[in-house]
C-alpha cells in the first residue's frame, strides 16, 4: 500500500500538468479557425461586392446575401471596442457598399449620380468625420462625433460643401447615430441609426482632420 499511493500522486500530478496544455492547444486551434473563418467570409463578401457599384445595381437576393455575409462577420468582430482603437478606426476609408438611397443617389438619373469613389476620413483624437464625393461633383459633409458606447457615436453635420466650393451650414436637425460593427486593420463595417448598412476599406491609414 505503501507504493502505490506515491505511484498514484505521480500519475494524478503528471494529468494536472498535461491538462492546461492541451486546454490552452484547443483554445489556440479554435482562435486559429475563427480567424480563418473570418478571412473566408470577408474574402467572399469582397467578391460578391465588386459588381454591385457600391450597391447602386444591387438586386433584392444580392442586398440579402451582402446581409447574410455582414452579420457573418460581425459575429466574428476582432475589435468590438473600435473607439478604442484609433489606430485601425482613423484614417481615410473608401465606400465599397452602402443601403443608403441618398449617398447613391438612386433616385436620380445614373448622369447625376456620384461616379468616382466616395470616402469617409475619420479622426478618433478630434471626433471628426469628412464625407467626400469626387468626380464628378465633389461635394463633401463635415461633421462632429460624440461617443455614446465604445462602438457607437452621435454624428452632428457641420457643414455642407457643394461642387466643391459652396459652404452652407447644416441645420441642428441634421445629426444622427453611426456604430462600427466590424473593423479589421483593412475592412469596416457601420450601421447607421435610420437602418443603413455601410461596408468601406481603408485607403489612407495616416489622413486626418483640420
Amino acid at each position: 500500500m505503501a507504493l502505490v499511493r506515491p505511484h498514484h500522486r505521480i500519475a494524478t500530478s503528471t494529468r494536472m500538468r498535461v491538462t492546461p496544455k492541451a486546454g490552452l492547444f484547443s483554445f489556440l486551434t479554435q482562435r486559429n479557425n475563427k480567424v480563418e473563418q473570418r478571412l473566408a467570409i470577408k474574402e467572399e463578401l469582397l467578391e460578391r461586392l465588386e459588381s454591385l457599384n457600391r450597391g447602386a445595381s444591387a438586386s433584392a437576393d444580392d442586398k440579402a446575401e451582402v446581409e447574410r455575409l455582414v452579420k457573418s462577420l460581425e459575429q466574428l468582430n476582432p475589435t468590438p471596442q473600435p473607439l478604442k482603437a484609433p489606430e485601425l478606426l482613423s484614417g481615410k476609408w473608401r465606400l465599397l457598399y452602402t443601403t443608403s438611397g441618398s449617398i447613391l443617389g438612386t433616385k436620380r438619373p445614373p448622369a447625376l449620380r456620384p461616379q468616382g469613389p466616395i470616402y469617409q476620413t475619420i479622426d478618433v483624437e478630434k471626433l471628426k468625420a469628412r464625407n467626400s464625393e469626387t468626380w464628378p461633383f465633389f461635394n463633401q459633409v463635415s461633421a462632429d462625433l460624440s461617443p455614446l458606447s465604445p462602438n457607437k457615436v452621435a454624428v452632428q453635420f457641420r457643414t455642407f460643401k457643394l461642387l466643391g466650393l459652396i459652404n452652407i451650414t447644416a441645420p441642428p436637425s441634421a445629426r444622427g447615430e453611426l456604430a462600427v460593427t466590424y473593423l479589421d486593420e483593412g475592412l469596416r463595417i457601420s450601421r447607421g441609426d435610420k437602418g443603413n448598412l455601410f461596408v468601406l476599406d481603408m485607403a489612407d491609414r495616416s489622413a486626418r482632420l483640420d
